[in-house]
């Protein structure tokens, strides 16, 4: 079994098109949420080794989720994923703590550098 990975963002047509990416890959998706609150909630019960967090949510974006999971769990691997021309919240989620950061729409081996990169 690859390392688990938790899929947050607020379309359910990106979480899939990652999901897929992922798991043909070796890696498991133990969990997905569609925004920032609900992802820390899930972090909580999943614990996963990875969680790839979209900037731009509703109710929490992925600037405050980074922040409240890294704020109880140090050890947090999170990747940020962003829409071109995003660069400042990048750069914020950088130094709130995400690992990495990759641009939608996704590229699979894109995907799979960054997440290598995380889990290492």
């Amino acid at each position: 079994m690859g390392a688990s990975v938790m899929i947050v963002d607020d379309a359910a047509f990106m979480r899939m098109m990652l999901k897929d990416i992922l798991t043909k890959n070796g890696y498991t998706v133990v969990g997905e949420a569609e925004n920032g609150a609900v992802s820390v909630d899930k972090y909580m019960d999943l614990k996963p080794n990875l969680t790839i967090m979209d900037i731009t949510m509703p109710e929490m974006d992925g600037l405050q989720a980074v922040k409240e999971i890294r704020k109880r769990d140090s050890q947090a691997r999170i990747i940020m994923c962003s829409a071109m021309g995003q660069q400042a919240m990048v750069i914020e989620a950088i130094q709130s703590g995400a690992k990495d950061f990759v641009v939608k729409p996704f590229q699979a081996e894109r995907v799979i550098e960054a997440v290598t990169k995380a889990l290492k």
